[in-house]
């Protein structure tokens, strides 16, 4: 990690940890009630766990490294003039997968990561039901604990072998995907929601996820980290390169495919 010894880095990731679940008990105490979602401006759902733990990791953040600024989905209006000026920042999903927590199907997640240089250096992604977390910083490693339970290594699967195993959204489906998929040969497609979908190619659970259709930077970024960290990829479809963060006044991704094994991009049907 850039500019930071391990046993301080490991520090940090332990600090974020606990502040992801943290924010995750909030999430959880709206879930068990009979909670309200309301339509943003993108009529994407909004709802008091997503506001509560926006409240929490923001003031938790500050506190940790109070030089850094946040970038949030629930406070994303900073102008790139001012953005464009960041070396190093926080970028958080408070709740990734409202959909999924308004249908109360589990697969919804908290997201931090730690950009700098346009690229994350750190990643915790944490499901609140399981409370199981995902965490990762490239060049050092990446972990998935349980409860209570020590972190415990995570890896790619490197060598791909068909049927690959694909993991895709449960929310956002599309025909131009399943083409793609077909012309690769046999695959089994495990639908999932949130960034689970990266946390399980981390993991090695699954080879594949290719996303074509939008995302917002908050919603990949620190699953991106824990891919990397666990010696996978997450690059662009149209050439190849590694997703980047705050680099214009959009915060949307383009096409991406996380991946494992590198032949897994070589032979992606080209469009």
């Amino acid at each position: 990690m850039p500019t930071t010894t391990p046993s301080l880095a490991s520090e940090l990731l332990e600090a974020v940890i606990g502040i992801s679940r943290r924010a995750g008990r909030e999430i959880l105490d709206v879930y068990g009630s009979d909670f309200e979602a309301h339509a943003k401006a993108d009529n994407s759902p909004l709802t008091e766990a997503d506001l509560r733990a926006h409240r929490l990791i923001t003031a938790e953040l500050a506190r940790l490294s109070p030089l850094l600024p946040v970038l949030s989905e629930e406070a994303a209006d900073i102008p790139f003039a001012e953005r464009s000026g960041w070396k190093r920042y926080w970028l958080v999903d408070p709740l990734d997968g409202t959909k999924e927590f308004v249908s109360r199907n589990g697969e919804f997640t908290v997201n931090i990561a730690l950009i700098e240089g346009h690229r994350p250096i750190m990643g915790v992604v944490h499901i609140p039901v399981s409370d199981t977390t995902y965490s990762g910083i490239p060049g050092l490693g990446a972990w998935r604990a349980s409860h209570d339970r020590p972190r415990a290594p995570i890896a790619v699967r490197r060598m791909a072998r068909p049927p690959l195993r694909v993991v895709g959204s449960r929310s956002h489906g599309n025909a131009a995907l399943e083409s793609a998929l077909a012309s690769l040969g046999p695959y089994e497609l495990r639908p999932a929601g949130s960034s689970i979908k990266l946390c399980l190619v981390a993991d090695g659970s699954a080879d594949l996820y290719p996303r074509l259709g939008p995302t917002s930077e908050w919603d990949i970024a620190a699953g991106q980290a824990v891919v990397e960290a666990a010696g996978g990829q997450v690059v662009r479809i149209a050439d190849g390169l590694a997703l980047q963060y705050n680099t214009g006044a959009g915060l949307l991704n383009p096409d991406f495919l996380a991946y494992g094994d590198p032949g897994s991009y070589r032979n992606w049907p080209r469009q």
